[in-house]
């Protein structure tokens, strides 16, 4: 296991509440249950950021353009 570093967090009464009634309940630290959060979280932004660079080569699509189409083609 990784060396843990220590770091302070404030949280909103009410989802500090939650989170100890989860970690008790699934018998998870309050850490690990933060850890996840964390991961999950960073793991969606890594994502996001591939999708991004993926379409980066796409053409763009100018918005007068795309709303003169849907008038030219009876949608609006």
């Amino acid at each position: 296991m990784p060396k843990l570093k220590r770091a302070t967090v404030y949280l909103e009464p009410t989802l500090h509440r939650a989170l100890r009634v989860k970690a008790a309940e699934t018998e998870t630290s309050v850490s690990d249950l933060v850890n996840a959060a964390v991961k999950q979280s960073l793991t969606e932004d890594a994502a996001d950021l591939a999708i991004f660079e993926a379409r980066a080569r796409e053409p763009a699509l100018a918005f007068e353009d795309v709303l003169k189409d849907l008038k030219r083609r009876g949608k609006i």
